[in-house]
């Protein structure tokens, strides 16, 4: 007879504290997770607007760096940098598995200290049903799309529910030992739930944190919807609120006095300062912050788990001061991050979706933020490998294992040491008869660029004897790679993409054989502009730079139907530039970091009135410059691939 959830509960407590001690062991070793800036954001929602360029002397933006990057401080005036051991504070806009964000955030790295001990107060409102549809509406000129989950995200949802409650707890234990070891010891956690799972993650809260440190269970009731005939309609959420030390920070909040309690205090006293002049202290149900956000509401980002403003500020300035550091591993449509910006508070947020990402970047340059970086898990496929395939493996491994779902035979050990090389035969893969192909498998810990690709076609032009042709298969590439292939304008190159989620399902099926021949490469997607006009006025520099096509190479990529796949074609092939969801450009472009001084958005109609297109012009202003400038365009499209295009712009 199969164990029951109160049963399996000890092991699944003790199995979470050895996955907890693993990542805890971990982030003491050379290879620990680390955090990629992606980009900067100086948030510039209008484009009439004076950008930070021009507003600030550089030396006044020391708050904007760039772990592991260097900071814009270092490129302005290197000699303060180098007297300065630790990098400025930076707010955090994470995308990727929270569990390794943790262990990021835990190791610190040479710019920026471990957070073990350091946040004030941690809010989450992670998945708490398992038949939710996680479904993304994509809305485009003249046609709306049904975009299901990205493959990442399946997996891991399919991971946290594949065996009900108690595949939820598996999931959920290890990540609040870690927010425990993250919290400082006056810290407080929230953890948001409802009757799906709320109950037994209570049990599991009272084992990380302690029963004594569990201070109140909160209601937060809300009306809306119909009235069921045979059972009470369930209008109410659970918030369990949990110390870690013996003190911690409470700022009592009140609400106003209803109008019969006023009265009737005022009748009893006869004086009206016998109330208390602030109002009533809030108890532990609230059902003052509404649940049904208006569809037109300003703060309404049409986000399926979005929560109200009032109940996250209430949380926020009842358990943190100014300063305070807040975080939110679950970010959703970003309410935290946005209320404690509003707030004074420092925050880092993050999260497994894309769409969620995105509509968090917008929705804090929407609320003009201040400067925050665009961060992604670094070494994500490696930490993945070490998941499926042990701690010990090594890269060449997981090499050998994409050939081999290519369809390459690795070449001998000889000429191959990094295990990285197959071949192909003409006949394998409906070539002519007698050519052949080298396949090389590219490294998940580190980006493909242009380096790897020439590389490549040295290897192919010399490797025993010369081959016909050359694939590149990549994990992570250099956001100009499109730009990089067109350069080369080489026919006998191919660059695809191993899919992302390739070793959780070949963790799903059990090994190599299972997957062979299910797994799709697919190609990239590129950005194209016209050439950037450029003047000069005095100390200023004015840019005017204009998109001029965006490819998605890659549609079979993205988890449509085959109905809405045939409808996205078409749109693509009308209008290109209406896939792009987010844009910005980077005046003085480093080569490392993305600075984005200028950004656009669908949604933003500060630059124009349409919600659905981004504007395809931007005029930047910048310090004058008297040599070559290099200037970076990125965009994201709607499915948040990305593309760049870096240009250099002046005389050289």
């Amino acid at each position: 007879m199969p164990k029951s959830l109160l049963e399996q509960l000890p092991d699944i407590v003790a199995q979470g504290r050895k996955e907890a001690e693993k990542i805890l062991e971990g982030i003491e070793s050379r290879h620990r997770v680390s955090l990629q800036t992606r980009e900067v954001v100086l948030p510039a929602k209008d484009a009439a607007a004076t950008d930070w360029i021009t507003a600030q002397a550089r030396a006044d933006r020391r708050e904007v760096f760039a772990p592991g990057q260097g900071s814009l401080l270092e490129s302005a005036q290197p000699s303060l940098a180098a007297t300065q051991a630790e990098a400025p504070w930076a707010n955090r806009l994470i995308y990727g598995d929270n569990l390794l964000a943790m262990a990021a955030l835990l190791a610190g790295d040479e710019h920026t200290p471990s957070l073990r001990g350091k946040v004030d107060l941690i809010y989450i409102d992670p998945p708490f049903d398992s038949k939710a549809d996680y479904r993304t509406k994509v809305t485009l000129p003249g046609l709306e799309l049904e975009q299901k989950p990205t493959v990442i995200e399946q997996f891991a949802y399919s991971d946290t529910w594949s065996d009900g409650t108690a595949s939820y707890l598996a999931m959920i234990t290890p990540r609040l030992i870690l927010m425990r070891e993250l919290l400082a010891d006056t810290g407080s956690i929230y953890v948001h739930l409802d009757w799906h799972v709320g109950h037994y993650v209570k049990l599991v809260l009272d084992e990380v944190f302690g029963k004594n440190k569990f201070i109140n269970e909160i209601i937060w009731g809300y009306g809306g919807g119909g009235a069921p005939l045979d059972f009470y309609q369930k209008k109410h959420d659970t918030l369990y609120w949990y110390s870690k030390g013996e003190r911690w920070i409470f700022n009592k909040q009140f609400r106003p006095y209803s109008e019969g309690t006023f009265r009737t205090g005022f009748k009893a006293k006869g004086m009206e300062n016998s109330l208390n002049p602030e109002g009533a202290g809030l108890m532990d149900y609230w059902t003052d912050c509404p649940k049904i956000l208006s569809y037109n509401a300003a703060e309404n980002y049409q986000y399926a788990t979005q929560k109200p403003i009032s109940l996250i500020e209430r949380i926020i300035t009842g358990h943190s001061n100014p300063g305070d550091l807040v975080i939110d591993f679950f970010g959703g449509a970003g309410t935290t991050a946005a209320s404690a910006e509003k707030l004074g508070r420092r925050w880092i947020t993050t999260d497994l979706g894309k769409p969620a990402c995105m509509i968090m970047r917008k929705r804090l340059i929407d609320h003009e933020a201040k400067p925050f970086l665009y961060q992604a898990i670094g070494d994500y496929q490696v930490e993945a490998a070490k998941a499926t395939l042990g701690r010990d493996f090594r890269i060449g491994d997981l090499s050998h294992i994409v050939l081999s779902l290519y369809g390459a035979l690795p070449l001998p050990a000889d000429v191959n040491p990094q295990r990285n090389l197959g071949q192909i035969s003409g006949l394998e893969f409906g070539g002519r008869k007698g050519s052949k192909t080298l396949v090389l498998a590219d490294s998940p810990n580190k980006l493909t660029g242009l380096a790897t690709l020439k590389k490549a076609i040295a290897q192919r032009d010399n490797l025993m004897g010369g081959w016909d042709k050359v694939v590149v298969l990549g994990w992570n590439f250099d956001p100009a790679i499109g730009e990089q292939i067109a350069g080369l304008n080489d026919k006998r190159l191919e660059v695809l993409v191993i899919p992302p989620d390739l070793m959780d399902r070949l963790k799903k099926k059990g090994g190599i054989d299972k997957l062979r021949g299910q797994v799709r490469f697919s190609s990239l997607q590129y950005l194209t502009i016209h050439p950037i006009a450029h003047k000069t006025d005095g100390n200023t520099e004015t840019l005017t730079v204009q998109l001029k096509n965006y490819v998605l190479l890659s549609p079979e990529a993205i988890n449509l139907d085959d109905a809405n796949r045939i409808k996205l074609q078409q749109i693509a092939n009308a209008e290109p530039l209406a896939l792009i969801e987010y844009w910005a450009v980077d005046p003085d472009y480093d080569g490392k970091v993305f600075r984005s001084v200028w950004q656009d958005y669908r949604g933003n109609t500060a630059n124009d009135a349409d919600a659905l297109r981004v504007v395809t012009t931007a005029t930047v202003t910048a310090l004058a410059k008297a040599g070559p400038r290099k200037v970076c365009v990125r965009v994201v499209d709607v499915f948040g691939f990305e593309a760049e295009v870096v240009t250099t712009v002046g005389a050289v």
